[in-house]
């Protein structure tokens, strides 16, 4: 039986940093304020030249590296977003172009903050099915360019980010072990982006009642995330045929530190078997899981062997949480050098481009 083992990880984040002290200047807030409602302390915030897709390739570049695979070997790219550059084409597509991934077929995934969770478990059992080898997972987001600014309950919690794993395929033991995803869609006026899709297209009504920003009911999206953050880790558990006891590290959504404290009183566990680093990053939605997972396993807390739960919630509504066995690098041989390929892709990018400009021209006298 084919199992789906995390082989490599990555992370990007923007460069600008954004304290508590930076917010007061422009909106009615304060460090102390901030600190006691959420645990966060400062968010990374995208530049001019930072995309949803930039963040997500430098991601995956490391994530490449790590695990040894060249992008020519992936067969699929999931690109977990809710900010994605456009509605089509897929984010997950510009990454493909970007690494050179060749082989590969992509799309994205919108599960909101529980997107990651979703995405690598389709990345898992495309696995198990057989029909793909080696898949791309990754959480991208630039929330910064869907906040209003002016509003202080929700402009002091998000932030911008990448994270990205590779997914193998390997008849050893471990990897993904179980997962659950569920939705509940009577709760999606609690946390949503009212315009820009079919049902309200951007226009100067929606532009000036503000709609083009993140709207949120955070009571009751705090009471939700208390509910369900524990009930959907002992789920996991159970699938996978394992205790609390057995688990390393829960890795939660990393929202607001009083969800993840309540989660620990839910599973009966003390703060130090969570991993947790909102404090630096705020919430990066599909991202926050990923990046917390890459500085963990960089930092030499998570090894090859532990067994971590990852559990998330976001808008939809939704949840889910999906427990693994931490793998590290598969044997391999040579170095893949994925930087490579990524520099000879932008030249076949632009010369496919090239190439449907003369096809074009030549179509044209034929008509």
């Amino acid at each position: 039986m084919l199992n789906a083992h995390i082989t490599g990880w990555g992370m990007a984040v923007p460069e600008r940093v954004m304290t508590n002290d930076d917010l007061s200047e422009f909106i009615e807030t304060n460090d102390a304020w901030i600190r006691e409602r959420t645990g966060i302390r400062e968010r990374r915030v995208a530049r001019e030249t930072d995309f949803t897709s930039t963040l997500a390739v430098d991601a995956s570049m490391r994530a490449l590296k790590k695990a040894n695979v060249r992008p020519t070997d992936l067969d699929l790219i999931i690109c977990s977003t809710s900010t994605p550059e456009y509605l089509f084409p897929a984010t997950a597509c510009l990454i493909q172009d970007q690494l050179g991934a060749t082989k590969a077929g992509a799309f994205d995934l919108l599960a909101a903050c529980s997107g990651f969770i979703y995405a690598l478990n389709m990345g898992a059992q495309a696995i198990r099915s057989g029909s793909v080898k080696t898949v791309l997972v990754i959480g991208s987001e630039t929330l910064s360019r869907f906040v209003n600014w002016k509003d202080r309950n929700t402009c002091i919690l998000f932030g911008d980010g990448a994270g990205a794993f590779i997914l193998q395929a390997d008849e050893r033991p471990g990897g993904v072990l179980s997962a659950v995803m569920h939705s509940d869609g009577s709760g999606g006026d609690l946390l949503k982006l009212p315009s820009g899709g079919s049902r309200r297209p951007i226009s100067e009504t929606t532009y000036q009642d503000g709609e083009h920003y993140i709207q949120m009911d955070g009571r009751e999206v705090f009471r939700f995330a208390t509910r369900v953050m524990a009930s959907a880790t002992q789920e996991a558990l159970t699938a996978a045929g394992l205790t609390v006891q057995d688990v390393r590290w829960i890795v939660p959504h990393q929202a607001n530190v009083r969800i993840i404290e309540a989660a620990a009183r839910g599973l009966k566990l003390p703060m130090d078997r969570f991993i947790v680093n909102l404090d630096r990053y705020g919430n990066t939605s599909t991202a926050s899981i990923p990046i917390a997972m890459v500085e963990a396993a960089e930092a030499g807390k998570i090894q090859p062997g532990d067994k971590v739960v990852m559990v998330g919630f976001g808008a939809g509504l939704t949840w889910g949480a999906l427990a693994a066995e931490w793998t590290g690098p598969l044997p391999s041989k040579g170095a893949a050098r994925p930087e490579r390929y990524r520099q000879l892709g932008r030249i076949r990018s632009w010369a496919r481009r090239l190439i449907r400009f003369i096809e074009g021209l030549i179509y044209r006298r034929e008509l």
